[in-house]
């Protein structure tokens, strides 16, 4: 059974008490971030608190916990779990409000879930994607405003895709929720602009840079249809091959060489974490 913290108070995930007259259902005014544990230690712990903390003072919610209160609570609820690796989730909204638009006391929970298990053969064979004309507001923090992914998501099994890359006036951002880098003639390149810097995309770029010439800059969505690699990167999905956008193949279909130095680079510190 999952647990969660809600406002000072840990209970089990079904008996939690959530108002409905909260801004961020009523208005969408919230955010949140997700990372997992690997043996037992959270994943770049440094990292994913910095940007949640960055995240709510772009929308200016005030934090509840400090970084050392809420490691203590990460612990306290990570031990609830039996000491197994699992998921958190951090959910801050603007709170409970009288008249639908004034904030008074934030609301904070968190909450431990299951953690992502792979398809089988997804690493190697890579997914495919569909491209959609849009880019996030306020991409640099993860905002609770996931309306559009939601709409397109009723299309993927029709047309056969896992997930949706945003382009805007020629150039790539990212997924849905994640991060994408492409190789070419050898360098990997990742975009720069509208997008969210994520701690996994961070970790990559640290692993490939003793051996790979690295660019961060606008990519346009027609050098990625043309790439040699193309994946994408998150907590979930580590480092996962693209091999697929529209009706376009990358590759041969199947996960490059140059990123399978990257995934097994980024397994092995998972691993050792």
């Amino acid at each position: 059974m999952h647990h969660c913290w809600l406002n000072g108070t840990i209970t089990d995930v079904p008996s939690a008490r959530f108002h409905f007259n909260d801004l961020g259902v009523l208005r969408g005014y919230g955010l949140f971030d997700y990372f997992q544990t690997y043996n037992g230690r959270p994943f770049q712990w440094d990292w994913y608190w910095e940007r949640f903390e960055r995240s709510a003072r772009i929308l200016r919610i005030p934090c509840p916990l400090t970084k050392d209160q809420t490691r203590q609570v990460v612990e306290e609820l990570f031990a609830l779990q039996g000491g197994q690796d699992c998921a958190f989730r951090f959910l801050l909204t603007g709170g409970f409000t009288d008249d639908s638009i004034s904030m008074h006391t934030p609301n904070l929970i968190i909450v431990t879930e299951d953690l992502h298990h792979d398809k089988p053969g997804e690493h190697e064979n890579g997914i495919k994607v569909m491209t959609y004309n849009y880019v996030r507001d306020m991409p640099m923090l993860k905002s609770i405003d996931y309306k559009h992914l939601l709409i397109l998501r009723q299309d993927f099994e029709r047309k056969g895709v896992s997930d949706v890359l945003f382009h805007k006036d020629g150039y790539i951002s990212e997924l849905s929720r994640s991060n994408v880098f492409i190789f070419k003639n050898g360098r990997l390149i990742t975009p720069m602009d509208d997008i969210l810097e994520g701690i996994t995309r961070k970790t990559v770029l640290q692993l490939a840079q003793p051996d790979f010439s690295i660019e961060v800059r606008p990519v346009t969505l027609q050098e990625t249809l043309n790439a040699e690699e193309v994946f994408t990167t998150s907590t979930t999905k580590r480092v996962l091959p693209i091999t697929g956008i529209d009706k376009y193949v990358i590759g041969n279909g199947k996960i490059g060489p140059q990123t399978k130095i990257l995934l097994d680079r980024i397994n092995e510190l998972v691993k050792n974490w």
